[in-house]
């Protein structure tokens, strides 16, 4: 059994700390034990795993559970990139979230990392063609996550949403690498255009809660967008805006705000 469990660490860090985690949550709470075991401990990998928390969460009447986890199986099978986008979910969930100190945290009790997830298997569905059947996962994702994201959106890796209470991102959005935002965040447009009309937003990027960015702007790497703010021009890189409209009032005030998560406006950021 070590060896094994040091044979997976090698090859698989993310689920064998998982594993390992599920193994000792199980031990101290035999409660959870069903659960744990059939999320997590009957699974060979965290493809199998990550397949059975999604078409658990999104079953409903319409459509089984077991019809949704065979979808899911082909997109983890067909796409290696996706499990290896939830690994780093995982991992920026547990280095930024203060309340989350475990890694199968996220996996069995975090909506907004269960809400990507759902999302990056829609969005292997629409590319490949399967649009109607990407739009029900968008549905039910938003049923049962308050989380409204279109499947044609681009979401990098190491995505950390907080809370992930009326998150909402369109269609033509793109999001890049490593960018955390709190709940209430919308990456929407400003009207009626059907064409690019949706938020860029760069890697490392740090949103608050409630911020809106709206049109089809960008927001530069490693920028910060303080609660509560209405975005409706461009952000420099490495910069800090506020306010309804948005102004910048800063710098950054750290090289990576997103890994930072500091959302306090201080004098030496507002240039005071």
């Amino acid at each position: 059994m070590a060896e094994r469990r040091a044979k997976l660490a090698e090859v698989d860090p993310v689920w064998a700390q998982i594993m390992h985690e599920a193994q000792e949550a199980v031990a101290a709470e035999p409660l959870l034990g069903g659960m744990v075991h059939y999320s997590i401990l009957h699974h060979p990998s965290i493809e199998r795993a990550l397949s059975y928390r999604v078409s658990l969460k999104l079953a409903n009447q319409e459509m089984s559970e077991q019809i949704l986890r065979e979808i899911c199986d082909e997109a983890y099978g067909s796409e290696p990139e996706l499990a290896q986008a939830a690994r780093a979910d995982i991992v920026a969930t547990y280095e930024r979230d203060p309340a989350c100190h475990r890694y199968l945290q996220p996996l069995l009790f975090f909506k907004g990392f269960q809400a990507i997830q759902a999302y990056r298997v829609a969005h292997w569905l629409w590319t490949e063609g399967r649009r109607d059947l990407s739009y029900f996962f968008q549905t039910r994702s938003s049923e049962e996550f308050g989380v409204d994201i279109h499947p044609a959106a681009r979401i990098g890796r190491g995505i950390m949403i907080d809370h992930a209470h009326s998150i909402v991102i369109g269609e033509t959005a793109v999001v890049g690498n490593n960018v955390s935002m709190l709940h209430s965040v919308t990456l929407g447009g400003t009207g009626k255009e059907d064409a690019d009309r949706h938020p860029k937003i760069g890697d490392n990027v740090l949103i608050g809660a409630g911020a809106k960015v709206l049109g089809n702007i960008h927001v530069g790497h490693c920028s910060r967008i303080a609660a509560g703010s209405v975005v409706l021009k461009e952000v420099p890189p490495c910069t800090t805006v506020a306010g309804v409209p948005a102004k910048i009032v800063g710098e950054a005030g750290c090289d990576q705000p997103s890994m930072e998560m500091d959302q306090l406006l201080r004098g030496d950021t507002l240039g005071m």
